[in-house]
């Protein structure tokens, strides 16, 4: 007997929907689908009759298929912060102007060259970073340093990451460049599959030592749109109750690098290590504050070990959404000329927002320092 026609939009609507999960546990790094990987050439270096050329010209993207790395050693890692003065002479002065954005997150500050600082101040940014999570100074000089400057500034919070799959400024794998070109319309194909850009993470936490304290700046930005979200996993995980924090003590997870570097690699782009998987815990201990964060997110992390794979997609799945949708404990970075974005990876997640229409450059680089391996300590009730 042949289905009904009911039978048969039911059946086709169960198709339709069977991954309309705001999570689905098996994200395949959509943020990186979604990042260009080509531009033209013509327009970011000499502009066209809608766009200037690009600001920044020596911050362009290159990805050289010819150039690989052995994979990742482990190392000593140092955190600075540990010998910061928590005053903070050295970094917030009189002439320190200071916003904060929400009170558990978020951080405006002006009046300060981060290029300035003694090796004391970046003691204390680091430190301060942690204590604030997310912290945007304004009117900084970061983006015309030279890119070894930049770099040597960077190097003191950890070694440099180089990015497996991300575009690179010449000769520089060690900056992690954001760009859609003027005039980019690739993310049209985007939305014709996908509701939403957000894509909550913490940067490549499939390394072994994932980085800690992190610089975002910007070289060409849209007039408006673009903003960058980020969520606070450490109040995350003060907000859960104490038997269900009990519950993720001594609960470790795998986070994969693999479908990233798939996602690169099927648009013909470049593959610079071999994937790695990581075992790491739910709930890590900052090493310079001591506090807790759940240490989780749904770009890169896959199952919880040892539980069976419906176990681990509940728990995974709760608190992707409980993360997602605190925003109670989120900040909303708006970007402007001259802006540097620090950031604890340890502490937070964040999501670019592809939200503005008007084909505008959005260019940003970032300096990726390691950190120690997550580590967990006992659950204090």
């Amino acid at each position: 007997m042949p289905p009904s026609a009911t039978e048969t939009v039911t059946s086709s609507l169960a198709q339709a929907t069977a991954n309309l999960k705001l999570y689905s546990g098996s994200n395949e790094s959509a943020y990186k689908e979604i990042a260009p990987v080509a531009f033209s050439k013509a327009v970011e270096e000499v502009g066209s009759e809608e766009h200037a050329a690009a600001k920044y010209p020596n911050y362009l993207p290159t990805w050289n298929k010819d150039v690989t790395y052995p994979p990742l050693q482990p190392f000593e890692h140092y955190d600075h912060g540990k010998d910061a003065d928590t005053s903070f002479p050295n970094l917030i002065t009189k002439d320190t102007k200071v916003v904060h954005l929400t009170p558990t997150i978020g951080t405006e500050i002006s009046g300060i060259q981060l290029s300035k600082l003694s090796n004391a101040g970046k003691d204390e940014l680091a430190r301060y970073v942690a204590e604030r999570k997310v912290v945007a100074f304004r009117a900084q000089d970061f983006a015309d340093l030279s890119i070894d400057e930049a770099l040597k500034f960077g190097e003191y919070f950890g070694r440099h990451h180089i990015h497996p799959t991300s575009g690179a400024p010449a000769g520089h794998p060690e900056i992690h460049l954001v760009h859609r070109g003027a005039g980019d319309k690739s993310h049209e194909t985007f939305f014709q599959t996908r509701l939403s850009s957000v894509a909550w993470h913490s940067d490549v936490t499939y390394e072994q030592q994932p980085p800690g304290t992190t610089f975002l700046y910007n070289l060409d930005i849209p007039e408006t749109g673009g903003d960058t979200l980020f969520a606070n996993a450490a109040e995350a995980y003060n907000r859960l109750s104490p038997s269900f924090q009990k519950l993720l003590h001594g609960l470790k997870a795998t986070h994969s690098g693999i479908e990233q570097i798939n996602a690169s690699v099927r648009k013909g782009s470049v593959k610079r290590r071999e994937p790695v998987v990581s075992e790491h815990p739910i709930v890590r201990t900052h090493p310079v504050t001591g506090e807790k964060a759940l240490f989780i997110n749904p770009q890169f992390t896959r199952s919880i070990v040892g539980l069976k794979k419906e176990e681990s997609d509940a728990i995974l799945n709760f608190l992707y959404e409980h993360i997602a949708w605190g925003a109670d404990f989120h900040a909303r970075v708006k970007w402007e000329e001259g802006t540097v974005v620090v950031w604890d990876n340890r502490l937070v997640q964040h999501t670019a927002l592809v939200d503005w229409k008007t084909g505008q450059r959005r260019h940003l680089a970032r300096i990726t320092p390691q950190a120690e391996r997550p580590y967990e300590t006992p659950f204090e009730g």
